[in-house]
């Protein structure tokens, strides 16, 4: 019988063996998947294996602990003032309740214990200290709280090696510690046991000389820049103020500044307020050492800050507060947001008002005052400046105030020892190293310079022309800090620094940080180096006191490609988004382009003739960009009729909503209601021109007054500031825009102060003199005044006379009851200046100003000064050039240049005084000063023509076409006597 292999078994089923897994259909993904799961389900029971084994080891040494710690508590219970007690103590680690027990049995009878010197109890004794150091900065409010300061102050004050407790206590952070108690103390203070100990405690490490320079630096970075720090110790702050070193501060290293404790704003302001409640009282004792490191120290501190980190918000529109920068009106504060527009944005930190008013201690003149009284030490006038200029960047509202008070201190002193101690040595602004004003070598004498630049702006504010240009002689007045010739040399390194400075071709440059100045930019040193030049520029060109050329940069910069360059830049500027041209401010432009820059900030580096042709290439330019055609003189122009006997009113009429910039062709309307006739080819808008500002310039009309100089300005009065008469001054101004335009001249002169309105320049105390000479001698009075000026019994009120009828104009908001001191005096007399000068004249002067805007636009107007700018509307105030006459005039008629009665005419006018030559030109032109370039640039050319052989008859003019009608005189003798008698007495006068 065979024998089934493998054992199978006859009539039974074979058994089907799937070596593929259970399920035969199973893909080879499901088999994976299935391996993973049982892999994973192997991995969780091994974790939960793990985990029990762990829970029981943990347990176990818990169980363990416990039993070490209820042994150790045991052992520690049976003798609280033990050495074994004090290593149990330190083995049971932050145990606050074995803590507090400890602490309770040495305070009441084992103090003993605090005085072991041994080495095995001083090392238990400072890691018990820091245990209850931690004890007391997590919970300062705990039942031992009081009672383990007091241990502690003991351990620092008693211990025979209270110096190497305090030193481990300091590396193990004592005052970090301790801040974090001292910040849970109320303020205002209230009550507190924990005060007392607390202060002592503070003060225990900076006992030990050897641990001054680490003790003294870890109280500022971590106790001084709390928030109201000695409000919350106030019962014991005399005791404490008294154990604070802050005479030693110079052991403390300056780069404490870069301390990781000081690196908020918050905390830079804090240790600010807190010196300034320890620090004054000790100025007159301070070493000079510890004097320049705290003036040092503060310094840092305040250009760390942003701009207006110190600024009272409440204070935004406070009148008085920065008085030198003008009012504080709505426009004003826009006009500081528009130039605002390029700084980035900081987010301040709330102040307290307790911690404001603190700080309100340091900008006080009193403050200064005693400052500088007590920095009487040539070794601390670098300190004294850093200090002196970051008060003044960090607080701007306030900067006037402070620099007041320093240029006032010692009659101006300071100025003087700056300017022969640092800045006449200077690098900075040499003619021969303007390319280093940048580099960072130079940081330490930038402070100074600038300094130095916002003082003597400020001084020159109240300073008059008998201080500016006074010998020291006359014991009476007043004398000018700085010699003409240290002016000199001064006001060009400003102006090669300036010039520098608008010359970058990048304009993100000036926005970088000036090495070692904290927050100030290079903006902010061209601005400040600006304001000074103008201020020294003005008085120059009201009194030259500086050399030819003295001002110009022209041996650094080709004219004729500057002018090109502006041109082209101008006409950039100009183009037109969504249909209007946005007006640029003079620091934007300094951002958007280099010479307009300089042309508007700083115009007098750049020649005059040169400026005034760039002012009429951007008028040629603009002609041409609005579609207009000079050389078809009024052809295709708009026409206006003016009728002869009301040439202002009609004119005021038609001309209000017309496009001035146009041709504008005027047809005269006689008395008699007939149209004159000719064609208006440029000669008879003239004629309307100077008729029409003859009429209206009238001071009769009540809308302009004269100084006692003939120079006009608006006039103040109420009746001055109604709609209508605003309207008049609108129109008058366009008018003079227009004349500007087109090239005419005009004879009318305009006061300085109200020129400087046309420019956004400010008025000195000193064009005071021009508008109220007795009132300007009356503040100079006051100034130089050496009794109290309380007697005086003057305040910060103006008096102002109306129709006969005075009345008390307040200053300042409540000036009626703030009396004019000493310390305010200055402030009085800018005030009063500015308030005369710009303030009763400001709405007239800016209806004026919008109309002149709208023909000429204002950066046009900045490329010049008050005096060029007169020059500009009137022409040159200077000897008439017979030969540039005569060069430039031509002939009609009979004559030429070579006829006997011309000949004669040209013989005579040599002849003729200065004032009858400007006659002459008056007689015939309407204007007696000759143009700024030139006869060549009078528009049209000076003409003369002949009238008829009668030799009786007198000369007339046709001033519209300037045009001289002068009889064929045979005779030298009658010649000179006809043309005399009619300049003298305009007869024959003749306008058609």
């Amino acid at each position: 019988m065979d024998v089934p292999l493998f054992g199978d078994q006859p009539n039974k089923r074979r058994r089907h063996i799937n070596l593929g897994g259970i399920h035969s259909a199973t893909t080879h993904n499901d088999i994976l998947q299935d391996a993973k799961l049982r892999r994973s389900q192997r991995e969780e029971q091994k974790r939960r294996q793990d985990a029990a084994l762990h829970i029981q080891r943990i347990w176990r040494s818990h169980l363990a602990r416990a039993a070490v710690r209820q042994s150790l508590r045991a052992t520690f219970l049976q003798d609280l003032s033990s050495l074994t007690a004090l290593r149990c103590l330190v083995l049971l680690g932050q145990d606050e309740d074995a803590l507090g027990r400890w602490s309770t049995v040495i305070l009441a009878s084992k103090r003993d214990v605090l005085l072991q010197s041994d080495q095995s109890w001083l090392v238990l004794l400072q890691r018990v200290s820091t245990m209850l150091l931690r004890s007391l900065s997590t919970d300062p409010r705990s039942q031992y709280a009081q009672t383990h300061l007091q241990v502690l102050s003991l351990l620092l004050s008693g211990n025979p090696k209270r110096a190497d407790v305090s030193r481990y206590l300091l590396s193990h952070g004592f005052y970090s510690s301790l801040r974090q108690v001292v910040l849970q103390l109320p303020a205002p203070f209230k009550p507190s046991p924990l005060i007392a100990p607390l202060a002592d405690l503070l003060a225990a490490p900076l006992s030990y000389p050897e641990l001054l320079p680490l003790s003294l630096r870890e109280l500022l970075s971590n106790i001084l820049t709390i928030p109201l720090f000695p409000n919350r110790i106030l019962p014991a702050l005399g005791p404490f103020s008294a154990r604070l070193p802050l005479a030693s501060i110079h052991v403390v290293p300056l780069d404490i500044i870069s301390a990781p404790e000081l690196q908020s704003l918050e905390s830079k302001i804090h240790l600010l307020a807190n010196l300034v409640a320890f620090m004054p009282p000790r100025y007159a004792a301070l070493s000079p050492p510890a004097f320049a490191t705290y003036l040092q120290l503060c310094a840092l501190l305040m250009n760390a800050l942003p701009t207006h980190a110190l600024e009272p918000p409440e204070d935004k529109r406070d009148a008085a507060r920065n008085w030198a920068d003008g009012e504080s009106e709505d426009e004003e504060e826009t006009t500081v947001e528009v130039v605002s527009s390029f700084e980035p944005k900081q987010r301040l930190p709330p102040l307290d008002d307790r911690t404001r008013k603190r700080l309100l201690i340091i900008p006080a003149s009193d403050h200064i005052t005693s400052l500088l009284r007590a920095s009487q030490n040539e070794n601390l006038l670098q300190p004294v400046v850093a200090y002196s200029l970051a008060l003044s960047t960090v607080w701007p509202s306030r900067r006037d105030r402070v620099l007041s008070a320093i240029v006032m201190y010692n009659r101006g002193s300071l100025v003087k020892e700056i300017f022969r101690t640092f800045v006449r040595s200077s690098p900075l602004g040499r003619d021969d190293a303007q390319s280093e004003i940048s580099n960072p070598k130079n940081a330490p004498h930038w402070p100074p310079l600038l300094l130095l630049a916002d003082l003597y702006t400020q001084a020159l504010l109240t300073m008059g022309d008998d201080e500016f240009f006074s010998t020291g002689v006359t014991p009476s007045v007043a004398r000018n800090p700085l010699s003409l010739d240290e002016l000199t040399g001064f006001s060009r390194q400003l102006l090669n620094i300036a010039f520098t400075l608008y010359w970058r071709e990048d304009p993100n440059s000036a926005q970088e940080a000036v090495p070692g100045l904290g927050q100030v930019r290079w903006e902010n040193v061209r601005e400040k180096a600006t304001k000074c030049l103008q201020a020294l520029h003005a008085r120059d060109s009201r009194r030259p006191f500086t050399p030819p050329g003295h001002w110009l940069i022209t041996a650094h910069v080709d004219m004729n490609t500057f002018i090109k360059a502006a041109v082209f830049e101008e006409r950039q500027l100009s183009v037109p988004e969504n249909g209007r041209v946005a007006p640029l401010n003079k620091r934007q432009l300094a951002y958007l382009s280099p010479r307009l820059g300089v042309l508007n900030n700083i115009p007098f580096a750049i020649p005059f003739d040169v400026r005034v042709e760039i002012f009429r290439q951007f008028v040629q330019n603009d002609i041409v960009s609005r579609g207009y055609m000079p050389w078809r003189g009024r052809m295709g122009a708009a026409k206006i009729v003016i009728r002869r006997d009301h040439i202002a009113q009609d004119g005021f009429d038609r001309l209000a909503d017309a496009d001035l910039r146009a041709p504008i062709a005027i047809t005269f309307i006689d008395q008699f209601g007939n149209e004159e006739a000719g064609i208006d080819g440029g000669g008879v808008f003239k004629e309307f021109l100077t008729s029409l500002t003859r009429e209206v310039f009238d001071t009769d009309r009540g809308l302009w007054l004269a100084t006692k100089k003939n120079e006009l300005y608006p006039a103040p009065h109420s009746y001055a500031t109604e709609p209508h008469s605003l309207a008049w001054y609108r129109f008058i101004g366009r008018i003079l825009g227009k004349a500007l335009y087109e090239g005419i001249l005009v004879d009318i002169a305009f006061a300085g102060f109200f020129l400087a309105k046309w420019l956004d320049k400010q008025s000195w105390l000193d064009d005071l003199a021009s508008l109220d000479p007795e009132l300007y001698q009356g503040l100079m009075q006051l100034k130089h005044y050496t009794g109290d000026p309380e007697e005086l019994s003057l305040n910060f009120t103006v008096a102002q006379e109306e129709f006969g009828v005075t009345k008390s104009i307040d200053l300042i908001p409540n000036g009626s009851n703030i009396p004019v001191t000493r310390e305010n005096r200055l402030q009085y007399m800018y005030l009063v200046a500015h308030y005369k000068l710009t303030k009763q004249i400001k709405k007239q002067s800016t209806a004026f100003f919008e109309g002149l805007s709208e023909i000429i636009d204002p950066k046009w107007l900045r490329m010049f000064n008050q005096q060029e700018l007169q020059i500009l509307l009137g022409g040159v105030d200077s000897p008439i050039d017979v030969e540039d006459l005569r060069a430039n005039t031509q002939y009609g008629g009979l004559y030429d240049d070579h006829h006997l009665t011309i000949q004669l005419f040209w013989e005579v006018v040599n002849e003729l005084s200065h004032e009858d030559r400007r006659k002459l030109l008056r007689f015939a032109t309407s204007c007696s000063r000759p143009p700024l370039l030139g006869f060549k640039e009078l528009n049209p050319h000076f003409a003369i023509r002949d009238a008829t052989d009668d030799q009786t008859r007198l000369p007339t003019a046709s001033t519209c076409v300037n045009l001289l009608k002068l009889p064929r005189y045979t005779d030298r003798r009658v010649l000179k006597e006809k043309l005399v008698q009619a300049i003298n007495s305009n007869a024959g006068f003749d306008l058609s």
